[in-house]
C-alpha cells in the first residue's frame, strides 16, 4: 500500500471510530423499547425477555433494560443503588442468563442498552464508605472515602468523605461519586468497557445525569465509544436539557442524546388535558439542532408510577404521535403490552415511510379539539390526525395506514403497507368475574391499583346515562384481573338506546380516562384501551350447531386453550362468547 492510500485509510478508520462516540447516530430509523417497568422482576427477568426475542426483534432495534449489577443481596430491587460493577447477578437473573439474553437479541439484530448508574454507589455493608474490591482484566478496582464528594450526607453521619465538591445535584440514597477524581474515572472507564466489550451491551442510558457535570459523560463516551448514549436529564425546561446535551461535547462534538422530557409534559397536557397547542411548544424533537439527539417517550418506569406524571388518557394516540415524530421513539413496555397490535402497525408504518430521527416536520397544526402533524420520510409522507380535527390537511394523495381511538395515521399512496396485513388482533378472553345479563347495557374497567373508587360518565349527543352530574354514576367492583380491581358500570334508567362515549374516573380525583368509544359489554384496561367485549351466555350456540363450531377455538373459564372440542359438558368460551356444551 502506498503512503497516500495508507494515510487515507487511516483517516477513514479514525473518522469511523470518532463517529461511534457522537452520542447517537445521524438519520437513525430505529425504535427503542424500554423493556421493564417498576417492580417488573418476574415479567422482565432475563430469561422471560429472551423468550420474546423472536417477536420483539421484529419491531425494536434497541431494548433498554434495568441496571444489571449486583446490589449486595438478591432482594427485589431495581438496581439503582448498585454495589458491584463487575458482578452481574441481580433480581432479574444470573449473569449467565443476562449474557444469553444479550447474545440472543444481538443475533437477531437488536442491541441491548444498559441502565448505567454512576452518579452514586452503595456500600458493601453497613459502613457507608466501604466499597468492594473487584478485578477486571487483571487490574483491581476499588473506591475509597477520597472518591466520595465531601458534600455527601455521609459527613453528617459519622463518616469523612474527602473528595471534591459535587459537580451536580445531591442524591441522598447512596454515596455521590467525585467524578473530578482520577480513581473514579479509572473505575468508571473500566466498568463501561466491561459492559460493552465483555457483557455485550451496545450502549448506555445514563441515570440521574443532573447529579454530576455533563462533561464527564462526554469524556466517558469518548473513551468507551458506545454506539448509543442517552441521558436522563429529567427537566421540563428545554433549555436545561439542551444545555446538558451541549455540556457533553468533546472537541465541540456532542457525545450523548437525551430523553425529550419537555415533550413528555406537552404530551400530558395535550392528550390528557386537551391543550393541543402545547404540542407546538419547543422540545428537542421539533428542533433541527437537537432532534437527532431526542429520545421521545410517552411514559417510563418512573413517570408511569402513581405520584409522578403518568398519562391516563389517549395513550394509544400518544404512542402514534411519538412514532410519527422525528427523534428516536422509546415505547414503554406497559404500553407495548397493552397496545401491542396497534404499536406493531405504527412501527411498521414508520419504517415503511422511512422516518428517522432527523426527518422534517412539514406541518403541525393544533386546533381546539385536536392536532394534525405531517412528517416527511425518505419514502413518502405521514399525516397524523389527533383528536377531533376539522382540518385534515391535503389527503388526496394519502391512504389510511393505522387508526385507533382518537387518531388516524395516513401515508403516501406509494407506500407498501402489505406487512401490516400479517399483524393480527389478540384474542380476548373475559375474566370470570365479568358477567352480562340479557338485555343489559354495561361496561367493565380494569382500574389502576391506586384508584379506590371508580365512577362512570356515559353519554350520547342527546342523553346522559349516568345522572347528568359529574363525576357520574358509581361503578361496582366485581373482582380482580392482572392484579387490578375490575369495576362494572350498568345502566339502570329508562332509555332504550346506548351511549356513544364513556369515561371512567377516580371519583373526580383528577384522574380519568379519555373519552372512550362505548361498546356494550366492553372491557377497558387501565389506560382506557378496549380489550374486547364481554357477552352473555348464548344459548343459540350449542354443540349441535356444528356448522358454527367446526373451526371454533375452545377455552375453559380460566382462559386455557383446549385441544379441540371438549368432551365434558359445561360452560366454555368459544370465539369470544360463552357457550354451553
Amino acid at each position: 500500500m502506498n503512503m497516500k492510500k495508507f494515510i487515507l485509510s487511516l483517516i477513514t478508520m479514525l473518522a469511523s471510530l470518532s463517529m461511534l462516540a457522537q452520542g447517537w447516530p445521524s438519520q437513525y430509523e430505529g425504535v427503542m423499547l424500554q423493556g421493564f417497568y417498576w417492580d417488573s422482576y418476574t415479567d422482565t427477568n432475563w430469561a422471560n425477555l429472551e423468550s420474546q426475542a423472536d417477536e420483539m426483534s421484529q419491531f425494536f432495534d434497541l431494548i433498554w433494560v434495568p441496571n444489571s449489577a449486583y446490589a449486595n443481596a438478591l432482594t427485589m430491587n431495581m438496581g439503582y443503588h448498585p454495589v458491584y460493577w463487575f458482578d452481574h447477578k441481580s433480581a432479574f437473573g444470573t449473569e449467565a442468563q443476562l449474557r444469553s439474553m444479550i447474545n440472543t437479541f444481538k443475533a437477531k439484530g437488536t442491541g441491548i442498552i444498559e441502565d448505567v448508574v454512576i452518579n452514586h454507589r452503595a456500600s458493601v455493608d453497613g459502613n457507608w464508605l466501604h466499597f468492594p474490591a473487584e478485578t477486571y482484566k487483571g487490574v483491581t478496582y476499588q473506591l475509597t472515602a477520597a472518591d466520595i464528594c465531601r458534600t455527601d450526607e455521609a459527613k453528617d453521619n459519622g463518616y469523612n468523605p474527602t473528595g471534591a465538591n459535587d459537580t451536580g445535584d445531591n442524591w441522598g440514597g447512596a454515596r455521590d461519586l467525585d467524578h473530578t477524581g482520577a480513581n473514579v474515572q479509572k473505575n468508571v472507564n473500566a466498568y463501561l468497557d466491561f459492559l460493552l466489550n465483555d457483557l455485550g451491551y451496545i450502549g448506555f442510558r445514563y441515570d440521574f445525569v443532573k447529579g454530576f457535570a455533563a462533561k464527564y459523560v462526554g469524556q466517558y463516551n469518548v473513551t468507551a465509544k458506545p454506539k448509543f448514549s442517552v441521558g436522563e436529564c429529567w427537566d421540563g425546561n428545554k433549555t436545561v436539557v439542551t444545555n446538558w446535551i451541549n455540556g457533553t461535547k468533546q472537541d465541540d462534538v456532542i457525545q450523548s442524546a437525551a430523553f425529550d422530557f419537555p415533550l413528555k409534559y406537552y404530551i400530558n397536557d395535550a392528550f390528557s388535558g386537551g391543550k393541543w397547542s402545547r404540542l407546538k411548544d419547543g422540545c428537542l424533537s421539533d428542533d433541527d439542532n437537537y432532534k437527532r439527539y431526542a429520545v421521545t417517550f410517552v411514559d417510563n418506569h418512573d413517570t408511569g408510577r402513581q405520584g409522578e406524571c403518568p398519562l391516563y388518557a389517549n395513550v394509544e394516540a400518544a404512542n402514534a404521535f411519538i412514532l410519527t415524530m422525528p427523534g428516536t421513539p422509546c415505547v414503554w413496555l406497559k404500553h407495548w403490552q397493552t397496545y401491542k397490535t396497534t404499536i406493531k402497525k405504527l412501527i411498521l408504518t414508520r419504517k415503511a415511510v422511512g422516518v428517522n430521527n432527523e426527518s422534517n416536520i412539514i406541518s403541525m397544526q393544533p386546533e381546539a379539539t385536536g392536532c394534525t402533524v405531517m412528517v416527511q420520510g425518505k419514502n413518502g409522507k405521514m399525516l397524523l390526525l389527533l383528536g377531533d380535527v376539522t382540518n385534515g390537511g391535503n389527503s388526496s394523495d394519502l391512504k389510511v395506514a393505522v387508526q385507533g381511538t382518537n387518531f388516524k395515521l395516513l401515508v403516501s399512496d406509494n407506500i407498501d403497507l402489505s406487512a401490516l396485513d400479517n399483524i393480527k388482533e389478540n384474542e380476548f378472553i373475559a375474566p370470570d368475574c365479568c358477567q352480562v345479563e340479557e338485555g343489559e347495557v354495561c361496561a367493565f374497567f380494569e382500574a389502576p391499583t391506586s384508584w379506590s373508587v371508580v365512577k362512570c360518565w356515559a353519554w350520547d349527543s342527546k342523553n346522559n346515562y349516568t345522572g347528568g352530574s359529574w363525576p357520574g354514576a358509581a361503578c361496582t367492583k366485581v373482582g380482580t384481573n392482572n392484579g387490578k380491581n375490575v369495576w362494572k358500570w350498568s345502566y339502570s334508567g329508562m332509555l332504550t338506546t346506548q351511549p356513544t362515549f364513556i369515561i371512567f374516573n377516580n371519583n373526580n380525583n383528577g384522574q380519568q380516562t379519555a373519552d372512550l368509544n362505548f361498546k356494550n359489554g366492553g372491557y377497558y384496561n387501565e389506560a382506557g384501551a378496549l380489550q374486547g367485549q364481554v357477552t352473555g351466555i348464548d344459548d343459540a350456540l350449542r354443540l349441535n350447531d356444528k356448522e358454527q363450531m367446526i373451526n371454533a377455538k375452545w377455552y375453559d373459564l380460566s382462559g386455557r386453550r383446549l385441544n379441540g372440542q371438549p368432551t365434558k359438558k359445561g360452560l366454555y368460551i368459544v370465539n369470544g362468547r360463552k357457550v354451553i356444551r
